[in-house]
């Protein structure tokens, strides 16, 4: 499916522990959204973007593991508004791995959150995490 050209805001925020080396996390971040743009402060780290594709990185996995189903739940139950979030497992994302959590308990470091704001959310939901084809 080709990248919906819709404009959009992105936000992958992190908190960094005392226990944690902040230049790990900022790779954790990095691993999840595909953008040079990060910021740390106050014990976190965040990334923006206005580029619906800095998620592809999201997307291939994904598709990889069929996992929309779960993704598209988290979304759904998430949206308020203009704007939807799922929490990733920032362990996981810091070895180059992606997990969903549905929890922040998940992910015992603290997850990696990723914030969508776009007035054609729909449009992004359905290329990040597609309805699965049911044949007949």
């Amino acid at each position: 499916m080709r990248i919906p050209k819709v404009p959009c805001k992105i936000e992958v925020y992190a908190a960094v522990n005392p226990s944690e080396d902040p230049e790990k996390v900022r790779l954790a971040v990095s691993n999840v959204i595909n953008t040079s743009d990060f910021q740390y402060k106050e014990g976190s780290i965040k990334a923006t973007s206005t580029d619906v594709e800095s998620l592809s990185k999201i997307q291939e996995i994904i598709q990889k593991y069929r996992t929309a189903k779960v993704y598209r739940r988290q979304m759904r139950y998430n949206t308020k508004g203009d704007t939807t979030w799922f929490y990733l497992n920032k362990q996981a994302a810091f070895v180059d791995v992606l997990a969903i959590c549905e929890e922040a308990e998940e992910s015992a470091m603290g997850p990696i959150k990723v914030i969508i704001h776009s007035n054609d959310l729909d449009k992004i939901k359905d290329w990040l995490a597609p309805e699965p084809v049911v044949e007949e």
